[in-house]
């Protein structure tokens, strides 16, 4: 989103300062990824389904822009929503979230079939492609719009997540503490359309290449039986 907001604010200029403080991002992340080992199985899931259905999923890990493009991707994915979760309907759009004085956080409803894809294997998804120990920020985006949550929509849900998050961090996978929410789902609202799929539509887009393109490589490399393309790539 920085790019985005900078680049229209300031045009060319902006987008040039922007491109700086996207490549020492991206060198500082890439540090980061290569000690960090990939998020575990977890030991605490839901068995896959005998017929085909419907579930939902809500995660929220920093710029929905990437955390959509990557559950695109998934391999029982059906469908996927950029929006917003943890405030209120009347607030829930992208000039007021962006104030950070909502309560939403930049979101992504997960919509799959249990049947071919676990709630589990979500999380490991979900913590594998952004970094779950920075409070209220990832990366260059700072603000809570951007914090690591999980909104559960059942008490299967709270109880596979709580349980993988605390064994994380008893394997001491990450070298900080684990910030992400554990909340309930009280209301997903739609963001904008231009928000939908706009990695995709915007693959040259400087915050895209740099901050989001590796999460897509990420779940490529790691989980290759789950990877997917998407819409003709």
């Amino acid at each position: 989103m920085l790019a985005n907001k900078i680049g229209v604010r300031f045009g060319l200029g902006g987008l040039l300062v922007i491109a700086v403080i996207l490549v020492a991002w991206r060198g500082m992340r890439m540090t980061q990824v290569s000690a960090q080992a990939k998020a575990p199985v977890a030991t605490v899931d839901a068995p896959l389904a005998s017929a085909s259905g419907h579930e939902t999923a809500v995660f929220a890990g920093g710029c929905f822009w990437g955390t959509q493009a990557v559950f695109q991707r998934v391999k029982g994915v059906t469908s996927t929503m950029a929006g917003y979760a943890g405030g209120s309907a009347t607030t829930a759009t992208y000039d007021q979230v962006t104030t950070e004085t909502t309560g939403h956080a930049e979101s992504v409803k997960v919509v799959y079939d249990p049947s071919k894809l676990t709630y589990g294997q979500l999380l490991r998804i979900f913590f594998s492609v952004h970094d779950p120990t920075q409070l209220n920020r990832q990366g260059p985006d700072v603000g809570t719009s951007y914090r690591s949550a999980i909104f559960y929509t059942n008490d299967e849900q709270r109880k596979i997540a709580t349980a993988y998050i605390a064994q994380m961090e008893a394997a001491h996978i990450f070298s900080k503490p684990i910030v992400t929410q554990v909340v309930p789902l009280k209301g997903f609202y739609d963001a904008e359309s231009y928000h939908q799929d706009y990695a995709t539509k915007n693959p040259n887009n400087p915050y895209i290449q740099v901050c989001d393109r590796p999460k897509i490589e990420t779940l490529k490399r790691d989980f290759p039986e789950l990877f997917q393309k998407y819409k003709g790539e």
